[in-house]
């Protein structure tokens, strides 16, 4: 065996960082202490009425590291904890009742345990520490089921509802779906699949896995165009026209230069709208097919009489409300536009808000893809 695979063997046996604060890891400390300290009063009281000797059980020590320092996992929450332990009980006791070698009830409490508990749709790890006390302890009665396990457990995750909510954690961690996003790179039948192909049970939620990989995705965005702004990745100088250019001007310079946008600007420069192919179609009937190309023609001809019942020039036809943005604003920035807002072309002002380049579409991806294309 190689030293390299030696080595991350190795490695796999020591703890990994864990990325939580000081201010989590006192909230978790303090949650467990008043969430068992009221479960214990509780219980201690109640055990009197009930006359029973026991009134608290170990693995609610377990259960607490779950309810209060990761409330957001799937095995922390309510119904986990609750049917987890108490069924895994209910499987302890049955297993001390009718197999006599302490070693193999241990054995079948826990295994049984583990599959109830998979079946119920409720595991919990301290289960499996239910079901081995009841063993130890020679629990043959069913009801203790019900006390200490399952009032026990059930104190315990009132004491994280009320805790964790005060503390700013959602308990129970309810599931939220994340609606499809336009410029996802994966959907959720994508994270279907790996999941069921990886075929293990994971600590997080689906949710919250979909919903971690979408903000890595954006925070690797925004490392990576967060370095460059508009004026760095926009075409300067763009080709523009003003509101009375004839519309047979303004078509030939579209095709000429092979562009799809010109931007509208006054005697300044300053920007009152763009014109695109679309707006010029706008003006045809494509309903019918027939024509268009004949349709196109009559409408950018300029009209010789006095009074025209026709569009003349580009301000008659352009769009007025256009998104603009600044040479020095950080390209990320315009992820949403091109993403979800529909844009094609965005003109790109200076400090005075005159035109001063356009970034495409192409500008865009092509960005895009030098920031996210793996680094050698």
């Amino acid at each position: 065996m190689r030293l390299s695979a030696v080595l991350t063997y190795a490695r796999a046996w020591l703890p990994g960082r864990t990325a939580v604060d000081m201010r989590e890891r006192l909230r978790a400390v303090c949650g467990a202490a008043i969430g068992l300290f009221v479960t214990a009063v509780l219980c201690r009281w109640l055990a009197g009425p009930l006359g029973s000797a026991v009134w608290l059980i170990a693995p609610l020590g377990a259960s607490a590291v779950l309810v209060f320092a990761v409330p957001a996992s799937p095995l922390a929450q309510p119904w986990s904890v609750i049917g987890g332990n108490t069924l895994s009980a209910v499987v302890g006791i049955a297993s001390v009742s009718f197999i006599p070698d302490p070693a193999l009830a241990a054995a079948i409490a826990v295994a049984g345990a583990i599959g109830v508990m998979f079946f119920a749709r409720c595991l919990h790890p301290p289960g499996g520490a239910a079901a081995l006390l009841a063993v130890l302890t020679h629990t043959t009665h069913f009801s203790s089921a019900l006390f200490p396990f399952f009032t026990n457990s059930l104190l315990l995750v009132l004491a994280g509802v009320a805790y964790n909510s005060l503390t700013g954690r959602r308990y129970p961690h309810v599931q939220v779906a994340q609606p499809p996003r336009a410029d996802a790179r994966f959907s959720q039948a994508d994270i279907d699949a790996v999941l069921a192909r990886y075929n293990q049970v994971l600590d997080i939620s689906r949710d919250d896995l979909e919903s971690l990989i979408q903000q890595t995705e954006l925070e690797s965005y925004k490392r990576r165009l967060g370095t460059l702004d508009c004026g760095d990745i926009m075409s300067p100088n763009p080709i523009s026209v003003e509101f009375g250019t004839p519309l047979q001007e303004a078509w030939a310079l579209m095709h000429e230069k092979r562009i799809k946008a010109l931007p509208v600007t006054d005697r300044t420069r300053r920007v009152v709208g763009i014109v695109t192919q679309a707006d010029f179609f706008r003006q045809l009937d494509l309903q019918h097919h027939e024509g268009i190309a004949g349709r196109l023609r009559d409408l950018i001809r300029a009209t010789r009489t006095v009074v025209s019942n026709k569009p003349e020039v580009v301000g008659q036809i352009m769009t007025r409300q256009v998104r603009v943005s600044s040479a020095d604003r950080p390209v990320v920035d315009l992820v949403p536009l091109f993403s979800e807002g529909g844009h094609h072309h965005i003109p790109i002002i200076d400090g005075e808000k005159r035109l001063t380049g356009m970034i495409t579409q192409s500008d865009f991806v092509r960005a895009l893809y030098r920031a996210v294309r793996p680094e050698n």
